[in-house]
Parts: structure tokens; sequence; C-alpha cells
């Protein structure tokens, strides 16, 4: 049965996660290769699924001068990361439903996302990662830290359990593709070196530049 549940709009839901957010297992070694792997200089970066700006802001104290894009759909995260970045007039907030085709914003050195896109059905991912890629300027990159599905009910269910989590309360919003399926995905749109930079079981960064 398709899944078209989606509970991020809810503050209840939204601000649960971040409670949880600091203590996802190996989360900061996924966001410390991203960071290796953005272009210097970096211009312009688009966050797709910026939450509370997390990922953005570590992305701006690795390139101060960058002029930003945060993008969210839920009123919970957009009010956390206007209070985060309220003092700092190069980053713009805009609300946009990542299921919905993303608006017109120019051109960017770097699309970043951490733990969003699979928030999407697996249609709209494939249309995301095409427009995403259209966005990026020539030698741009593509750095979707990515909650992936895992191999197996067992393997998952493993990770629940490490994260604490029971099997009855898995996010019925999560709609999780498997890794090769996504990178398989980028070459097929036309990006290069595309790879996995790093993974701990579910947790995944899914690489590709532009050519």
């Amino acid at each position: 049965m398709k899944n078209d549940i989606n509970l991020w709009s809810s503050a209840e839901h939204a601000l649960g996660y971040l409670k949880r957010a600091d203590s996802i297992p190996h989360r900061t070694e996924g966001e410390a290769e991203l960071l290796t792997l953005l272009p210097d200089p970096l211009y312009r970066v688009l966050d797709l699924g910026t939450g509370d700006g997390r990922l953005l802001q570590l992305v701006k104290l690795a390139r101060p001068g960058a002029e930003s894009v945060a993008m969210d759909f839920s009123p919970a995260m957009l009010a956390k990361v206007r209070e985060r970045f309220a003092d700092d007039p190069t980053v713009t907030v805009i609300p946009h439903d990542l299921d919905q085709p993303l608006p017109e914003l120019g051109s960017f050195d770097a699309v970043v996302s951490s733990f969003a896109i699979h928030h999407v059905s697996d249609p709209r991912k494939l249309d995301l990662y095409r427009e995403v890629y259209s966005y990026l300027r020539p030698g741009g990159v593509f750095c979707n830290l990515e909650h992936v599905s895992s191999p197996s009910e067992m393997l998952h269910r493993e990770f629940l359990a490490i994260l604490g989590v029971s099997p009855q309360d898995d996010d019925p919003s999560n709609k999780l593709l498997d890794l090769e399926t996504q990178l398989k995905w980028l070459e097929e749109l036309g990006f290069q070196h595309v790879d996995c930079f790093w993974k701990w079981r579910e947790l995944a960064l899914i690489v590709g530049r532009k050519p």
C-alpha cells in the first residue's frame, strides 16, 4: 500500500525529533565527511529539508562566506532555523514542501541535505535528484546525508533497537530506499564520481558531482 504519511508538519513530531537528533549514533562522522567534500571556494549553497539548520550551520563554519538558502516546510523547523540565523544576512529561509517541484532559485556550487529526502516517495526522490542536477553549476557537488533502507528486516530491526525505537514506533513518514538504487539514479542523471563516502547501518552519505 502506498505510504502518503508525512508527520513533519506537526510541531510535536518535529520538536520530538530535535530532542533526539544529537544522540543519533555516528551522525557527526557523516557530517564531518560531508564537510570535506564541499567546494572551496563555496559561493552559494542550498540545504534541502534544513530542519533547525544544524547541517547548514556546520557548512557555514567550514565556508563562512557562502550565500545560503535553507528550505523546509515544517513550521516548527522554520521557526528554529530562522532563530538560528536571525543575525546572518547571508542565509535566506524559504518555506517549501519537497513533495512539490523546487522553485526557481538560480544556481549553486553545492546542494546538501541531511535526513530529509527519505520522507518523499521514491518517484519524487528521482525527480528531486533531477532538479538538484539542474540547479548545480558545472563542478558543483550534491551531498545527501541520508537514511536508507537495510537489506533485510532483521537488520532494520537491529538499527531501530540501537536507536531505542520499537518497531511499532517506527516513523511512518519514512519512505526508505536502498543505497544502490540511489547511486545508480545519480549516475543515470549525469552525475560523475558518484559514491557512498560514509555509511553506518541505515545512515549513508550519497555524493555526486556535476561535470
